[in-house]
């Protein structure tokens, strides 16, 4: 997912180890409810690994396709952490690995979270969990994890660019939190 970020208001960036599953799911999935939310103009949506092993390839084919069981798009070629990322407004971590490693990157830690946080169900410190090395059922967990996290997200995404919104950790209206499929019947 490339936007130029020149025209944008707001920059949001996902990292995860080899961009290839985590991050590209949640940049995917925070894109369309942006789309839906009428945001999409104004604010930049990137993702990228920490390590070099998947630069250029598709995300995950288990990515795709839980992605496309919900009605998500499925374009994504993997990147690397680089400047433009870490010059977002928004970094959002995957885990704790990916959180020491942004904000060693970064002087102002406070642009730094993990993506749970924004899940007004979860730990503050919960982490989405790496299911590249398990089954289809990791996949679907990753998926419902991203969805608990947006409504929470599109909250500080709208606080960043001076709308109102309702609090970082309480949720939205139902339009703005249900999978494009679930809008669909």
């Amino acid at each position: 997912m490339t936007f130029d970020s020149t025209t944008k208001a707001f920059h949001v960036s996902f990292v995860c180890t080899g961009n290839i599953c985590r991050s590209p799911m949640a940049a995917l999935v925070f894109g369309e409810h942006l789309r839906r939310a009428g945001l999409s103009d104004r604010v930049d949506v990137s993702s990228a690994g920490t390590g070099p092993w998947h630069v250029g390839e598709s995300a995950d084919p288990r990515t795709n396709a839980v992605l496309a069981d919900h009605g998500y798009p499925t374009e994504h070629t993997a990147a690397q952490l680089d400047e433009h990322h870490l010059g977002a407004d928004l970094l959002l971590a995957m885990d704790a690995g990916h959180l020491r490693v942004l904000r060693d990157e970064v002087q102002d830690a406070e642009r730094v979270r993990l993506l749970r946080s924004f899940d007004p169900k979860s730990d503050e410190w919960a982490e989405v969990p790496d299911p590249y090395f398990g089954g289809e059922r990791g996949f679907d967990g990753v998926m419902e994890m991203i969805e608990a996290a947006v409504p929470g997200l599109l909250d500080r995404v709208r606080t960043g660019l001076g709308l109102p919104g309702s609090g970082e950790r309480s949720s939205t209206s139902s339009a703005e939190t249900t999978s494009p499929s679930e809008t669909a019947s």
